[in-house]
């Protein structure tokens, strides 16, 4: 953890939050997302929310401008990536920026490096490094994008995936998660893996060791509004693993039944 205002950027938001009585218990569950605030109006309705933390989509504006907040076939938006960053910085909210492009990582990065209000939760950085289960995008290049983080920005958490399609079936599966072991093995930050809510079920073991190799690493369980998953899906998830070690940016109507069905108020 780095020392500082900036000391809580790799803290887990479970730790984060309970330690300002934001949540009760030490359960990843219990932290509140707000998902896409890619827009004026979105930002704001999660600045003012009572989520814990806010995930937005970065890339170039057309390509090679400045960063802005937008997800792919869009390539321009009404609010840059240095408004919104402003903006939080007046909140208590973690941030959890997704990187569409490999152009808008260090241009990224360096704006969180000029933030005159430093942000005070947890900053995670995301990118879909590796190909995963029918993935047809191209992931973004693993090393430059772990290379860029590192250096650039040693104190936030890094938030790493899989490309990956919209389906039901066969999951992450064993060369998949090991070439993730591989990679992370020589990192020092915090590692929360993105997985897709889908996909979990039939690949349970595979997570299972993944989290077993570091303490610094834990899942972030999401979801694609048209993906098709239970609540019995996400109570498999939690039984088998730490409360703790796992996340759920997840849409509603599952989002409220699940946490229903564990004894979480939403």
């Amino acid at each position: 953890m780095t020392s500082g205002p900036r000391g809580s950027w790799s803290e887990w938001p479970v730790d984060h939050f309970l330690r300002t009585g934001s949540i009760a218990a030490r359960d990843g569950a219990a932290v509140r997302w707000f998902h896409a605030a890619n827009s004026r109006a979105r930002a704001a309705e999660a600045a003012r929310s009572d989520v814990h933390m806010v995930e937005v989509d970065v890339l170039l504006r057309g390509g090679h401008g400045d960063p802005i907040l937008a997800h792919p076939p869009d390539t321009d938006s009404d609010i840059t990536l240095q408004e919104w960053l402003a903006q939080m910085g007046s909140t208590d909210k973690g941030i959890k920026l997704d990187f569409k492009s490999l152009a808008a990582v260090g241009p990224s990065l360096e704006l969180l490096g000029q933030l005159e209000q430093p942000l005070a939760g947890p900053v995670w950085l995301n990118g879909d490094i590796l190909p995963g289960p029918r993935g047809s995008c191209a992931p973004l290049d693993a090393r430059a994008f772990l290379g860029a983080v590192t250096s650039s920005c040693p104190g936030a958490t890094l938030s790493l995936g899989w490309t990956t399609a919209c389906h039901r079936g066969q999951g992450y599966q064993w060369p998949m998660v090991q070439e993730m072991s591989q990679l992370c093995q020589p990192l020092s930050q915090p590692v929360t893996f993105a997985v897709r809510a889908a996909l979990l079920p039939s690949c349970i073991p595979q997570l299972q060791w993944l989290l077993q190799q570091s303490h610094r690493y834990s899942l972030t369980v999401w979801a694609g509004k048209e993906d098709v998953y239970s609540v019995e899906d996400l109570l498999l998830i939690r039984e088998n693993f730490d409360k703790s070690r796992v996340y759920y940016d997840i849409f509603e109507p599952q989002n409220s039944e699940f946490k229903k069905a564990i004894g979480i108020e939403c």
